[in-house]
């Protein structure tokens, strides 16, 4: 019984399709319908503290700024892949970048395909400061009733990597490991995507909706956020396998660590900046 368990297990990934449906060519992915339950899902939260909790942000304005956020994270996150990972191709190829389809060897639809979180994530603040700019909001204190909601939805998007079956981790003996049909080697590997999916969304989520409330300074739970998720995501990738065109820098971190590591140094230096502001 638990022979056949382990087994059910490891090969779980290679019974799941990555689409909804298909038509020829064109496949409706589980991963899109993802993106739509994460927004949907810091939306309802949102809703829920301006409901029960003392913020005076009108309920339209919120709804408002979904659509900047949008907007930020997809142009974001596109743009950062293509200077994160793989900037001499997209130099060379600059309208893949916004176009989805790909023009080498032949035109292939590509749905955009290459997102960079740490991309989503400046696209993100840069589109939360013009929006608050623009309605003259307070940006710190805004992002600190958006922040504690934010992380939850990351689990989707995780769980919509498995599915893919894509971002898997790397080579492993132990039980719990998964083969990947997209691995050509065959090996069995880290379900990386579920342990950022616990990690990044739901262990994260449980810290910062606990203390929400917390009346410390305006920008703490932003710079929190930024030291949790990058501290999180820096230890996942030592299980993660690295982009194969990149590899790993002085052989040992990939380059979402090195990200990660810039992540939590700009979390670390906004805290005591804005602490220091507010002393």
């Amino acid at each position: 019984m638990e022979n056949g368990f382990i087994y059910f297990w490891q090969h779980l990934p290679e019974g799941i399709k990555p689409y909804i449906f298909k038509i020829g060519n064109f496949e409706l992915r589980y991963y899109g319908l993802m993106y739509i339950v994460a927004f949907a899902v810091v939306y309802l939260l949102c809703m829920y503290r301006l409901k029960n909790e003392n913020h005076s942000y009108a309920r339209e304005m919120v709804e408002n700024y979904f659509t900047w956020a949008i907007i930020g994270l997809m142009a974001g996150a596109r743009i950062g892949y293509a200077l994160f990972y793989n900037f001499e191709y997209y130099m060379t190829n600059p309208l893949e970048i916004i176009l989805p389809f790909s023009f080498k060897n032949g035109i292939k639809f590509t749905g955009l395909a290459g997102m960079s979180y740490h991309g989503g994530l400046i696209g993100v603040v840069t589109g939360t400061a013009l929006f608050c700019r623009k309605y003259k909001i307070k940006f710190w204190e805004f992002t600190d009733f958006l922040i504690p909601s934010i992380p939850l939805a990351y689990t989707f998007g995780r769980i919509g990597n498995f599915i893919n079956g894509e971002l898997y981790g790397r080579i492993t003996d132990a039980a719990y490991g998964m083969y990947f049909p997209m691995d050509m080697s065959g090996q069995l590997r880290h379900p990386s995507q579920l342990y950022e999916a616990f990690f990044e969304g739901i262990f994260l989520f449980i810290i910062l909706w606990v203390i929400r409330n917390k009346n410390v300074f305006p920008g703490f739970f932003l710079s929190v956020y930024l030291i949790g998720y990058g501290t999180v995501r820096f230890f996942i990738e030592f299980v993660r396998e690295p982009d194969s065109h990149i590899g790993l820098h002085l052989d040992m971190l990939s380059r979402g660590q090195l990200l990660s590591i810039g992540m939590m140094l700009a979390g670390a230096g906004l805290f005591m900046y804005r602490k220091k502001a507010n002393a």
